[in-house]
Formats: structure tokens, sequence, C-alpha cells
């Protein structure tokens, strides 16, 4: 199979993933109309940082007006799971591919991107992912763009009603495997209790939200990366 093949291949394979995008980032471009940003830079940000929960986490410090470097460090945080991914891509390529052609890739490393990636057969070649970057990356931005836009029309009331389909889409991220996995419904639980207590304790009320995602997230996943560790392949809870 040709460059050109396995690249159209890629873009094919990531077009439900480019959909699913485009309908998550349309809540994103809302909740940053809502923090204050304007279109561009909403657009800009979906265009060069591919990256869910840490847009979200981003916007929400923007709009509480939180430190530049407790922002930077909750981001570093909530996108470390992206350098787990990236190391394991790098052991399905040919160790014979150029430094250039594995920066690229790692410009995008989605959960949803590096789950397509795994699928594919070794060696995965970097013109396959460079195909899933072009079908996802418009989607995530478009969807972007299209949401600053709605928000930018319609009145502040209805954008706050609309938004409300942000919590729904993590509601419908965490519940599923919270079904079948005690240990992760025991963390999610842990989260939103220490969560609430930061906020109530008049303390730790005022505190930035991305000092308090750095206090619950990092104790709880070190408690819970050694007392639970995950199990080895072929075995379950």
């Amino acid at each position: 199979m040709g460059r050109r093949q396995v690249f159209l291949r890629g873009a094919r394979d990531a077009v439900p993933v480019a959909l699913g995008y485009l309908s998550v980032s349309f809540t994103l471009g809302l909740a940053a109309r809502q923090a204050g940003m304007s279109i561009l830079q909403a657009t800009v940000m979906s265009l060069i940082t591919v990256t869910s929960a840490g847009q979200f986490a981003g916007i929400a410090a923007i709009g509480a007006g939180s430190a530049l470097l407790i922002t930077a460090l909750a981001q570093g945080f909530i996108n470390l799971r992206y350098v787990l991914m990236s190391l394991s891509l790098t052991q399905r390529i040919d160790p014979h591919e150029p430094l250039g052609r594995r920066l690229l890739m790692a410009f995008a490393v989605t959960d949803e991107l590096f789950a397509l990636a795994l699928a594919r057969e070794k060696p995965l070649e970097p013109i396959y992912y460079y195909g899933m970057m072009a079908a996802s990356i418009p989607g995530w931005t478009l969807g972007t763009l299209l949401g600053a836009v709605l928000g930018e029309l319609l009145p502040p009331p209805v954008v706050s009603a609309v938004s409300v389909a942000l919590y729904a889409m993590f509601i419908a991220v965490v519940v599923p495997p919270c079904r079948h996995s005690k240990k992760l419904l025991k963390l999610v639980s842990m989260s939103m209790l220490a969560s609430g207590l930061l906020r109530a304790l008049p303390w730790t009320g005022g505190m930035a939200p991305g000092l308090r995602v750095i206090l619950i997230a990092l104790p709880l996943s070190y408690i819970f990366a050694r007392g639970f560790p995950l199990p080895e392949e072929g075995h379950h809870d």
C-alpha cells in the first residue's frame, strides 16, 4: 500500500473520531466564551492544543482568574497521561523513523487516536497517524469555532443553559467505567468528596480551581496507584 493510500486510510478511520470531536468541542467553544475568551482565542487554542480535559480545566482557570503558574501546573498534571501514551507509541514505530516525524505525531496524541494507533499492526506508519490527525484536528477546531460563535450570538442565559451539556459530557465519560470498576468508583467518589470539602472549608474556599485540582489529584493518584495497581494483562478486577 502506497503512502497516499495509508494516509487516506488513517483519515478514513478517524472520521468517527472527528465527528465526536465536533460535538464535544462545540461545548468547549461555549465555555470559552463564558470565560471571556474571544472567538479567535478559543479557535486557536483548539487548533494548537488538542486536549479536552486540559482545555476545559484551562478555561475554568481563566474564568476564575487563576494565576498562570497554578494554571500551568494543573495543565502539566492533567495532560501527563499523554507522555505515557507517547512512550507506548514509540514502541510501535520503526526505530529508524526520523525524530521530526515522531515529534509531529506527538503533537496530537489523544485517547481516541492512541486507541486507533494501537489497533494498527506493527510497525505503525507515521503517515497513517498524520491521516488521523488531518481528519480529527479540523473537527475539534471547527466544533470550538461554532460553539464560540454561537456563544457570541446567543444571550448569556441561553448560553448558560446550553453549557449544561458540559457536565452531561463528563457524566457520560465517568459513569460507564465506574460501573465496571469498584476501584475507579471509589477514586471518583473520594475526588468529589475532597473537592466539595476544599470548596466548603473557609481557608480553602477561595483557592484557585487549578490549585484545588493539584491538591486533590496528586495525593489520590499516588494512593490508588500504590494501593490498587492495575492488574496484569489478561486479569480483571
